[in-house]
């Protein structure tokens, strides 16, 4: 639950709030400037009487690590500030925190409708996991609002599903309609808003019930710590909570006080990374051997620029190298110096991924190519170094391939 005196720091600027919230618990004595580390897997209380209380959710405090911890507390309190969100509450993966927000909306039974524009591995949670529990998707195109009306009527279902920015094409979802039409029809709306990151964007100011981070990105920024979060509602936090208490999926306090540690840069970091992929996009829209950059900054985007926070459009551009291939792009790959062919994104490095063999492997290439995911696409996470650097680096890769 968040603590008296929280409420204050979200009405203070986004990097004030990154730095302070969550920090210096009221009640805390002698109190540290950075959230310490707790490793405890128990915690000892006054009297059994309290104890009891605190297992019983009537008074705060810790209990055993499964059902909250101090310093994973400290990250929950300032994404929530952060995401303008009542609460918030941390998993041992973003993956652990998508399946967490999406099985505490449905049921056997229930529908979901999805944007199909994805990260691979929630497409195959959707089937593999939840279609075995008898939960089935349709997948529709979010850029057609009249396509997604269509699918929530006939489909009626609990939950609709999408990415802020969609993972790897870099579309932008207009937020605020896209509530209104599940609303309507009665479904929660479920964000994944990692690419996006509460700096350019807020979902819930219009409306999302839930929003999902996978904080091993942008959230902690250095790729040294795995975890989600979700934000949401406090009755939602809640239920989430007790469900987490069964399955488990909790956040170490290690990589919660890592996590908490690249928040407080975030802005600063975002903020570099988005400038370094802009002038990226504009510079291989330009290059001959580039046949299509997808950026959102690259173009107006009509009354879908109103979910932006700021004039930032993302650190992520993804590009098509001109008859491009399996093989070319590995070339392309290891010609590198400075960008990193990993599978990742977010961190201060700028890194360089090849979907069809990474983040949507899983997908068939008949499936990919529906997503507009070809062989010759690649993905780019821009990270904070100097600008002419990685132009360098990216010329030199192409020239040679």
């Amino acid at each position: 639950m968040v603590q008296q005196g929280e409420v204050l720091t979200r009405k203070r600027g986004f990097t004030t709030r990154a730095v302070h919230a969550g920090e210096r618990p009221e009640g805390t004595a002698p109190m540290p400037t950075v959230t310490p580390i707790h490793p405890s897997v128990s915690y000892l209380a006054d009297d059994p009487e309290t104890q009891d209380a605190v297992f019983g959710g009537e008074h705060p405090g810790y209990v055993y690590t499964r059902h909250g911890n101090p310093t994973v507390r400290a990250l929950e309190v300032a994404v929530a500030a952060l995401e303008e969100t009542e609460d918030a509450l941390a998993f041992g993966s973003g993956m652990a925190a998508l399946q967490a927000a999406i099985l505490n909306e449905v049921q056997a039974g229930d529908r979901i409708v999805a944007g199909q524009d994805l990260y691979g591995a929630t497409r195959a949670l959707l089937s593999q996991v939840f279609g075995t529990l008898g939960v089935r998707t349709t997948f529709v195109d979010l850029l057609d609002l009249d396509d997604v009306e269509r699918a929530l009527v006939e489909v009626k279902p609990r939950v609709l599903l999408f990415e802020t920015i969609s993972n790897p094409l870099a579309r932008v979802a207009d937020l605020p309609a896209l509530v209104e039409l599940a609303h309507r029809q009665r479904a929660r709306v479920v964000v994944d808003n990692t690419f996006a990151t509460p700096l350019l964007v807020n979902p819930a100011r219009f409306g999302a019930d839930t929003i999902v981070h996978s904080a091993t990105k942008y959230l902690g920024g250095h790729g040294d710590a795995t975890g989600g979060v979700v934000a949401t509602t406090r009755e939602r936090a809640m239920e989430l909570g007790e469900l987490t208490k069964l399955t488990g999926a909790v956040l170490g306090p290690f990589e919660a006080w890592l996590t908490l540690r690249g928040v407080k840069t975030l802005s600063l970091r975002m903020e570099r990374q988005c400038r370094n992929a802009s002038a990226l996009a504009a510079w291989l829209a330009g290059h001959p051997k580039i046949a299509r950059v997808h950026y959102p900054g690259l173009a107006p985007l009509g009354e879908v620029e109103r979910i932006f926070n700021n004039d930032l459009r993302g650190a992520i551009v993804a590009f098509e190298i001109r008859d491009a291939g399996r093989e070319e792009v590995f070339c392309f790959q290891r010609a590198l110096r400075i960008c990193l062919p990993v599978t990742t994104l977010g961190d201060v490095y700028t890194v360089v991924l090849y979907p069809p063999v990474s983040s949507h492997r899983g997908l068939s290439a008949e499936e990919r190519g529906a997503m507009g995911i070809g062989d010759g696409l690649v993905r780019l996470s821009a990270g904070i170094e100097d600008l002419d650097d990685l132009i360098a680096d990216l010329e030199q890769a192409l020239a040679g391939c």
